[in-house]
């Protein structure tokens, strides 16, 4: 098959999605298909010929890519593009893609999971990746994604939703509770999330997540076991537990560096069967409540008193080799490449259906 990966684009997880892009585009390759990479901003500004000889390229235009430790300078992306417009779809990003059999969404944060794309590609009549615009918009949207485990029986932190200015900082400070869980409603890969202890942590918290929007969610705190569900194919696999580095959290450092700095990931999970059971019960459940497609991942806290609470599904979550669904994929067997293809096997029979 003709596919395009889209990956990069101009969020803050920018990063991330040009790894998973690559990754999944090199596992496609190596199965026989003509996939090839297409960054959602930047295009393909250096491709000369015609365009459909781009997924004949010999390497599927998949450059070096890393994650690095800060995220990125979105700044700096948007000033090395040399098409010079507003628009946040690279050159013949559209055209390529109407020219695929399917579009392979390797793209994290907004205007990839958002729904815009899914959107797009809809009135494009092109096959692509994954869920819907209205689930994955559902999802992305903290607050929505909230009200909606609340209305299936999916237990969640207790929370508030606030749209605040810089003004309001000195009076949210000393009124909000703490310890809390502060969040952008939009963010993703722990960008623009913090968790406060005392007061003036919650106010530079305040500050800080100005940079990302005024649109926030604050949620109790909850203290326990950091665990992840994959959901394949409307099936629960093997609960993953996050063990992030000793008096650290979750954040973009530990999710993405190995070594020292990066967190522990324990596939399965240390848990009980009743314990599996009941992770894999409430992401099923939000899955199908969010009315979703082919996979997502939904994270939880496991607490002391073996009560599952859930903090957010994501619909296009990582895809790299060493990334939580792949490593939950190969504890029943599926190898990478495999995993890669089965969502483009699934994401079709949508179609087919």
């Amino acid at each position: 098959m003709k596919i395009v990966v889209l990956g990069g684009g101009i969020s803050t997880e920018r990063h991330v999605a040009l790894v998973t892009a690559t990754s999944v585009c090199r596992a496609l390759r190596s199965l026989g298909h003509q996939a090839v990479f297409v960054d959602m901003f930047l295009g393909l500004e250096d491709h000369e010929g015609p365009l459909e000889a781009v997924f004949d390229a010999p390497d599927g235009l998949c450059g070096k890519v890393a994650i690095e430790k800060q995220a990125p300078d979105l700044a700096a992306v948007i000033a090395s593009r040399k098409m010079k417009s507003p628009s946040r779809l690279g050159k013949n990003v559209l055209e390529v893609c109407a020219l695929a059999d399917c579009v392979f969404l390797g793209l994290h944060g907004a205007d990839g999971e958002d729904g815009k794309i899914q959107a797009t590609l809809d009135l494009l009549g092109v096959p692509y990746t994954g869920s819907g615009p209205l689930g994955s918009a559902m999802a992305m949207d903290k607050a929505v994604a909230k009200r909606i485990m609340e209305s299936a029986g999916v237990r969640t932190p207790a929370w508030r939703e606030l749209n605040y200015a810089a003004e309001d900082i000195p009076a949210l400070a000393e009124t909000l509770p703490v310890p809390c869980a502060v969040k952008v409603v939009d963010g993703g890969s722990s960008i623009g999330v913090a968790l406060p202890e005392t007061r003036g942590e919650l106010r530079t918290a305040l500050h800080e997540l100005l940079r990302y929007g005024s649109r926030i969610l604050v949620e109790e705190k909850i203290r326990g076991r950091e665990l992840t569900v994959p959901v394949l194919d409307g099936r629960a696999l093997s609960p993953i537990e996050i063990v992030p580095p000793e008096g650290t959290s979750f954040d973009y450092v530990a999710k993405y560096q190995s070594g020292a700095e990066g967190a522990q990931e324990i596939c399965p999970a240390r848990i009980t069967e009743q314990e599996r059971q009941l992770l894999g019960d409430a992401a099923v459940r939000l899955h199908e409540a969010l009315g979703l497609a082919v996979y997502s991942r939904t994270d939880f806290i496991l607490d002391a008193e073996g009560r599952a609470w859930c903090l957010e599904v994501n619909t296009l979550p990582g895809m790299t080799p060493n990334s939580l669904i792949p490593r939950a994929a190969a504890v029943e067997g599926m190898s990478y490449a495999q995993l890669c293809e089965k969502i483009v096997q699934l994401s079709l029979e949508k179609y087919r259906d």
